[in-house]
């Protein structure tokens, strides 16, 4: 009489599921139980990334405030890169960032291109920057005038005796020219603000990449001068009064004369959206131009917008 083998094959089979349940138990604990049908699976990856691209003025303070928003909103993400703020006005043309930073106005010539993708920029005004003159510690000179500031930097005055320093040649340092700081340097200072100037500066002058660079450059050259935003001055620079002519005061960069508008080289740090913001964009700009936001602004030495 032939016998059946599933019974047994099936006996088997049970025996050996069991041995190995006992064994992954052991090795690693019990195993978690199933998931309800329909039940979510909570993650703690944001909900939100913010592209944010720009200008290198306003990028320690952009690092700054994303850093701060997380704090607040955990489910936000913010992504800050610098580059400058034509790096960044490219991007929001091009649709690949969310916010723009800039510390000049988008120009007429940038808001036809985004247009001509479809993109309406939308200007915000989140912060005030007072733009520092600055010479080695070890320079007699501590005063100029936007005059004297226009001849220095078109190669007009090229000694320092000619405006009251030492016997030596003037050295020149600028922002490189995709900097929203050496634009507006040279529309309002090298050009004095005035539109048909067609000045520009002087062929000798050293570009410098960023701030860093042009602090070095100053560390190690006693007959230097540049400039740059009044946040990363360090004490290795002598900040130079500024006057708007030879019979106005001489006032230098601070918080203070940047927010009355007693310094005469202030201007506006910018943010540019795609269109009008809406949800989290909307809600991190209002953060940012409000008293929290605003508060971080003078932390890192520039000058807060008035609050009503």
């Amino acid at each position: 009489m032939k016998t059946d083998s599933k019974p047994l094959v099936y006996s088997m089979a049970v025996l050996v599921i069991l041995m190995l349940t006992v064994l992954l138990t052991a090795c690693g604990g019990a195993p978690p139980p199933p998931a309800e049908a329909g039940a979510a699976v909570e993650s703690s990856a944001p909900a939100r990334t913010i592209q944010n691209k720009g200008s290198d003025t306003l990028v320690n303070l952009a690092l700054a405030w994303a850093e701060r928003y997380r704090e607040i909103r955990p489910d936000v993400s913010i992504a800050v890169t610098g580059g400058g703020s034509g790096t960044g006005i490219a991007a929001l043309i091009n649709g690949t960032v969310d916010i723009a930073n800039a510390s000049r106005k988008m120009k007429d010539k940038e808001f036809e291109a985004a247009r001509a993708n479809g993109i309406e920029p939308v200007e915000f005004v989140v912060a005030i920057d007072a733009l520092a003159v600055v010479v080695h510690p070890d320079n007699p000179v501590d005063r100029l005038t936007i005059d004297q500031l226009a001849d220095i930097f078109t190669g007009r005055i090229t000694n320092w005796k000619e405006v009251g320093g030492n016997d030596a040649p003037i050295i020149l340092l600028s922002r490189e020219t995709n900097s929203g700081t050496h634009v507006y340097f040279l529309e309002e200072v090298v050009r004095k603000g005035e539109k048909d100037n067609e000045d520009i500066f002087a062929p000798q002058t050293l570009l410098m990449p960023s701030s860093v660079g042009i602090t070095s450059e100053l560390r190690r050259n006693p007959n230097a001068i540049g400039y740059d935003g009044l946040g990363y001055v360090t004490e290795e620079e002598k900040m130079i009064a500024v006057a708007r002519t030879a019979s106005s005061p001489y006032v230098l960069p601070s918080v203070e004369s940047g927010s009355d508008g007693s310094y005469p080289i202030a201007r506006n740090l910018y943010m540019y959206t795609a269109g009008e913001p809406s949800d989290v964009i909307a809600e991190y700009l209002d953060w940012i131009r409000g008293p929290e936001g605003q508060a971080i602004v003078a932390e890192l030495g520039f000058v807060p917008l008035p609050q009503e």
